[in-house]
This record gives structure tokens, C-alpha cells and sequence, in this order.
């Protein structure tokens, strides 16, 4: 099965329709304590209004026993139309994209987004405190984001970084725990409306980070441009622009983990999370890449064919 590409492979199709972004975000469970993002209190009441839309997803805690999980993604007109999407006669698939993966002891994060053939749906973390046995979602999806760069640094302090998908890519972001995932806080790196997508995320202490943005070949002042936060995460700042990208003067020569991977199964049905051992790598979890068939009818998911 050849999966549509949304993320990784840097397709961003134009989107019609594309809202403002949902400012506080809503946690999946209905709380809106696991994210905030700093709130505009002129924007207008719609975003307001989208957001009821996030309260309808129900994201339950997933048992791994051996085979691949199914992440919740409940149908819903709202979220179709906004995506551009039209499900009347044929069902539109939805598809799981998992990008990155970061572990500390027996906690494991792995992020990505969710999207369509065309569109990307939602961001999503995934989290698992027991070394792979159960997996939840602690941050709230936000819709059009995608995740694509997780840190652990210690049991505590996490980070992930990403941006919104549409029309371009833009407007990046980081995403901070410092209570082991138990709840997360968004903040924005550089202005609203900034252009581009997350290369790279580095923090070498729990206060010091940098991030590294693919600004496209538009961008006026140096294509890659760096920030760095003094305050584990919470605020940013420009510190300089280049027409080549450049690592994080404190990273390590790739952001990847040597004894963590994301693969695709040989069926092409599932990603597996793998960890590495002695000499080889041994499964820890997977998950199905196609996660639903939708159709307009926000009560009456389709459900992929086994």
C-alpha cells in the first residue's frame, strides 16, 4: 500500500480553507490545562467555536499486546470540510504518520501528524510511561500541525517541535514538559506568520535550547534561520540567519537516537517502534498507518478493512 506523503516528504498541497489556529487549545479529553498557547483576545469568536470541535475527539489510553494499534480519529463534518475534504460517496482514508521517536528510561515519545491524501489533519504524541505497554495522549491535537523533532533530556524535561502545515509551512513551535509528559505547554518561535519548518531541536541543559528553521528558498535574510531559548522553552529569539543549514553549536551530529527507530512493517500496514540491543533491534510497539475511512456522517465512522 503506498501511503500518501504530507510531512516527511515535504508535499504541503494549498488549503482553501485553512482557519486561525485555536488559541487556548483544548485538550482531546475536554481539560484545558495540558496546552496553552499565548491567547489574542481580539481574534475572532470562530476560532472560538472551532475549537468545540477538538472536545469531540475521544482519545483512549491504547493496550499493546503484540499487535499493531489503531489511534482514535472520530470522523466529524467539521474537521472534513476544513480539510477540504469531500466523503459523500467514496470514504476518505485517514493515515498515521510517525516522524520521530525519543525515550528516557521507560518513558518513549513518538510524534507525527495525522492526514488525508491531500491534507494534514492533526498533529499527534503519542506517550508511553512503561516502557511501550500502554500509550496515551497527554497533548491536545491541534488541527494542520505536524510534529517533527522530540528531546528527552532527563525524566522529566521533554520537548517537541513542529509546525502548521498549511498553506506553507509556518508559524513553528515547541512544545514543553518539565512534569515527565504529564502536561505539556506550546509556545511560538519567532512571529506569527513566520515562514518556514522545524530542522532541528537541541536543548544541552534544562534551560538552554536551539531550534534550526528551514525559512524556504523565498526567505529574505538567510533561508536557515536559528533561535535560542534561555528559558527551557518558554520564550525565543532570533540568534542569526545562513544560506546553509548548520547543527546547534551544542548538538550531537544528528538529532536521531543511535538505539531508537521508526519503521515501516513489510506489509506497509504499520509502524514499528524499535530499540536496539546487543546486536539487533527488537519491537517495542506499532502502530496501523491507515487509521480510519471516513464519510460525512460524524456519528458513523468507517473503519479500515482488516
Amino acid at each position: 500500500m503506498q501511503i500518501p506523503v504530507t510531512t516527511s516528504g515535504r508535499i504541503h498541497p494549498y488549503h482553501p480553507n485553512m482557519r486561525p489556529r485555536l488559541s487556548p487549545k483544548v485538550a482531546e479529553n475536554g481539560s484545558l490545562h495540558n496546552i496553552f498557547r499565548p491567547v489574542n483576545i481580539f481574534r475572532p469568536a470562530a476560532v472560538f467555536l472551532a475549537a468545540l470541535s477538538v472536545l469531540a475527539q475521544d482519545v483512549p489510553t491504547l493496550q499493546n499486546h503484540g499487535e499493531p494499534m489503531r489511534v482514535g480519529y472520530r470522523c466529524l463534518e467539521e474537521d472534513l470540510q476544513w480539510a477540504g475534504l469531500s466523503c459523500n460517496e467514496d470514504p476518505c482514508p485517514v493515515f498515521l504518520e510517525l516522524s520521530t521517536v525519543a525515550a528516557k528510561g521507560r518513558n518513549i515519545l513518538a510524534a507525527g501528524n495525522l492526514h488525508s491524501a491531500s491534507a494534514t489533519l492533526t498533529s499527534i504524541l503519542l506517550q508511553s510511561d512503561d516502557s511501550g505497554v500502554t500509550w496515551k495522549e497527554q497533548a491536545a491535537r491541534v488541527r494542520g500541525d505536524a510534529i517533527e523533532q522530540l528531546q528527552y533530556f532527563d525524566s522529566g524535561h521533554a520537548w517537541a517541535a513542529g509546525e502548521t502545515q498549511y498553506p506553507l509551512p509556518r508559524d513553528p513551535f515547541v512544545l514543553m514538559t518539565t512534569d515527565g509528559g504529564g502536561s505539556w505547554r506550546e509556545h511560538p518561535v519567532g512571529e506569527e506568520g513566520t515562514a518556514g519548518s522545524v530542522l532541528r531541536l537541541w536543548f544541552d541543559s534544562p534551560e538552554h535550547g536551539e531550534l534550526i528553521v528551514d525559512g524556504g528558498k523565498t526567505a529574505k535574510s538567510g533561508r536557515y534561520l536559528s533561535f535560542e531559548s534561555e528559558t527551557g522553552g518558554d520564550t525565543w529569539k532570533l540568534s542569526g540567519t545562513a544560506d546553509r543549514p548548520a547543527p546547534p553549536r551544542h548538538a550531537p551530529p544528528t538529532a536521531e537516537d543511535p538505539n531508537w527507530r521508526i519503521r515501516t512493517a513489510k506489509d506497509d500496514r504499520a509502524y514499528q517502534i524499535e530499540n536496539r540491543g546487543d546486536d539487533s533491534w527488537y519491537p517495542v510497539a506499532s502502530f496501523l498507518i491507515e487509521t480510519a475511512n471516513c464519510k460525512i456522517d460524524p456519528d458513523q465512522p468507517v473503519e479500515p478493512k482488516p
